[in-house]
């Protein structure tokens, strides 16, 4: 037997055993919560299952939400591996290695990733890489699409990822005690992790203490079947040996701690602290002659977080509170780009670090009996110093700054009648600024300013359970310091004459949460002008990527999410219809890249006899274009198709904190299909994990 055929029967025969001498447990519930700019989220009462959930801020933006626990993810995942799980985003490695994210035809710079109120993505290339950020400390994700709360910052306009560490609880929660994930699959990549938690009260309240550790690592991923035969691809590219994808090996090692203080009258303080250190890989593009050859071999991420509020407390002019919070993300990089694929000789090296601090002040504050208005100041430094070929350090800094206010009004809402349900109306304004005082040997842009607005709606349709809301609204994104200044290793042209991108848009939509069904349809309009986009450009040195200003980017489409339960089958589904195009000065339509017209999800989860649990996953995307220096333009590429299955049973064990054990056989990609996040990288093959999970 080969070594496939020997890890596989292993893995199997493993999870099997482990499953003969269980019994049925309990499983954990999904829930919702607030969204931590201070907008409550519209929770409306529905059916309690495994998936995530729609709702609705207040402020009419449409929301998915979902507690981790409530998913089946494997050890020590990192925010790429979820959030492939949630619907209606797209998740993509590009040709760095990093993971990003898009949502409405939105790039991901266009997206705020915020963990515990840190912004991730204001930065270097005011992105983060979503495939190296560790989530063994999270506890629930949300993702608002499209335009929301003008109080996130600068920055913020086309969807927001928030991750909860230790904010967000309205009440404390005592965590589980201690809890272990192991996994393994049949290449040999291992996943640990370890989480412990305590609530305890004190004379003058209550905390919450968690900490825990995380590894993962592997010697590559999968490469799926036929990539070697597939048209366009050239196999020195793909892999060395046949089985692996070349240069894919990652080794991370992360850990976290956080705290979170409650006193009796409501006075809060979180702090949150989580790392990362890491050794990897990248895949190289198979479908061009000369693609990126470049390892990481190092690196390492620190992101901590300090918030503190007062609760809502009566003043002379009703009540309302404060809120602080200061973020500190530390990061290194190290890059070699090599000769060849033997990745033998070092031609180029690049070494940076990053470091951003922010600052925000929140407040809100009641106005008379129906009435509400918050209010956030943002204030963000961020600094890259960088080394290319052991020359001289050359540094850059940019700093931006927010301020924007919302007002809210509940309408026609009468306190006597018991149980009404009112129609609420958001109305916000921000005004944005930047400048860039280090840019290295390059043209500073001086200082930039903008202005955003919003108005938003819900209101419930002639029954307590549907919920009609919508928003418009403006918003402004300043180009990264990247963008401006970086070559890239001779592979990008550095364009410091670029301009700001506006996105102006609305959404409307309805969200009904009946006994049976959950369902979501929110259909979406939205204009990006001048948008900064990437093309193909020629030089001396030969064919590059330069990004530009378009004239303006159109996206509109249909989003629908749907969930329920019928008996022992739970299901949900997601699908995007959208057009997205460039529209040039003369009115005329380009294509973009990696805006297919039709994707979407769909899974059932099913209650099997003697206790097992049975899922299905499937995700469909449709066909999409790139930009192909080699030979000027765009390029298509197909539609693609993945299914995942799995297979798990929760059974008491050890007793005292370690009561339950819950056992997953996952099968991904039981096709083996081609499935490309960009051209020339494919997604992995056929994988079959085993986990457990001891808690």
């Amino acid at each position: 037997m080969n070594r496939l055929a020997i890890q596989t029967t292993f893995l199997t025969s493993v999870f099997f055993f482990v499953l003969a001498f269980g019994r049925l447990g309990a499983q954990v519930p999904d829930s919702t919560r607030v969204d931590t700019t201070g907008t409550p989220v519209f929770q409306l009462q529905g059916l309690t299952i495994m998936v995530p959930r729609p709702v609705s801020t207040t402020g009419g933006a449409s929301a998915v939400e979902v507690a981790l626990d409530s998913l089946v993810m494997r050890p020590a995942p990192t925010l790429e591996q979820i959030l492939r799980e949630l619907p209606l985003i797209q998740i993509r490695r590009n040709s760095r290695g990093e993971a990003q994210p898009a949502l409405r035809g939105g790039e991901d710079r266009q997206i705020g990733v915020f963990m515990d109120g840190v912004p991730l993505t204001l930065g270097w290339d005011a992105r983060t890489d979503l495939s190296v950020i560790p989530l063994t400390s999270a506890q629930r994700i949300t993702i608002v699409r499209g335009l929301s709360s003008l109080l996130h910052g600068p920055n913020v306009l086309g969807g927001v990822i928030e991750i909860d560490v230790a904010r967000g609880a309205e009440r404390q929660v005592a965590p589980r005690p201690l809890q272990f994930d192991v996994g393994l699959d049949h290449i040999g990549a291992r996943n640990l992790s370890a989480n412990a938690g305590t609530l305890f009260q004190t004379n003058a309240g209550s905390w919450v203490v968690r900490g825990g550790a995380g590894h993962q690592a592997g010697d590559g991923i999968t490469l799926p079947g036929g990539a070697e035969r597939e048209e366009g691809l050239h196999p020195t590219l793909l892999s060395e040996d046949g089985d692996l994808r070349l240069n894919t090996d990652s080794h991370r090692y992360d850990g976290f701690l956080s705290a979170r203080y409650r006193s009796e009258q409501g006075l809060w303080m979180s702090l949150s602290s989580s790392g990362f250190s890491e050794e990897r890989g990248v895949a190289p593009e198979a479908h061009v002659q000369e693609p990126r050859l470049w390892r990481y071999p190092s690196q390492k991420r620190l992101i901590t977080a300090f918030s503190a509020g007062t609760g809502q407390r009566d003043t002379p002019w009703g009540e309302g509170d404060l809120e602080t919070s200061v973020g500190l993300d530390l990061g290194s990089q190290e890059i070699e780009r090599f000769q060849s694929s033997s990745y033998q000789e070092v031609v180029g090296t690049e070494s940076s670090d990053d470091r951003t601090i922010t600052i925000r002040f929140m407040g809100d504050h009641s106005l008379g009996s129906n009435g509400e208005l918050r209010s956030a100041l943002t204030y963000g430094d961020v600094s890259h110093d960088e080394v290319l070929d052991g020359a001289e350090k050359a540094g850059y800094r940019q700093r931006l700054w927010s301020l924007g206010m919302e007002g809210e009004w509940l309408m026609g809402h009468d306190a006597s009648l018991q149980g009404a349900r009112p129609s609420r109306l958001s109305v916000g304004f921000a005004v944005d600024g930047a400048d860039t005082p280090e840019s290295g040997d390059k043209p500073s842009l001086g200082t930039l300013w903008a202005w955003g607005g919003r108005l938003g709606f819900t209101t419930f349709a002639g029954r307590e359970d549907l919920l009609l809301h919508g928003s418009v609204g403006r918003r402004t994104r300043f180009p990264a310091l990247r963008e401006l200044y970086s070559g890239a290793l001779g592979r990008f042209v550095p364009n410091p004459d670029l301009v700001p991108e506006v996105l102006t848009g609305g959404e409307l939509g309805f969200t009904l949460m009946d006994k049976e069904v959950e369902l979501q349809a929110v259909g979406f309009y939205q204009v990006l002008s001048d948008g900064i986009v990437r093309s193909s450009v020629s030089t001396e040195e030969g064919t590059k990527f330069k990004r530009v200003n378009q004239h303006k980017v159109r996206s509109r489409g249909l989003e629908i999410l749907a969930s329920g339960r019928t008996g022992s089958l739970g299901w949900s589904g997601d699908l995007t219809i959208q057009r997205a195009r460039g529209i040039t000065p003369g009115g005329g339509e380009i294509r973009l890249e990696y805006e297919p017209a039709v994707a979407g999800k769909a899974s059932v989860q099913v209650r099997l006899p003697f206790g097992f649990e049975g899922a299905a996953s499937g995700r469909f995307m449709g066909r999409q274009f790139c930009e192909n220096p080699e030979v000027g333009g765009l390029e298509p590429f197909s539609s693609s198709k993945h299914l995942d299955l799995s297979l798990g049973r929760v059974f008491g064990s050890l007793g005292g904190l370690l009561s339950q054990t819950k056992a997953l056989l996952n099968i991904d990609n039981v096709t083996d299909g081609l499935v490309f996040d960009q051209c020339g990288l494919p997604q992995p093959g056929r994988t079959i994990r085993f986990q457990l999970r001891i808690w």
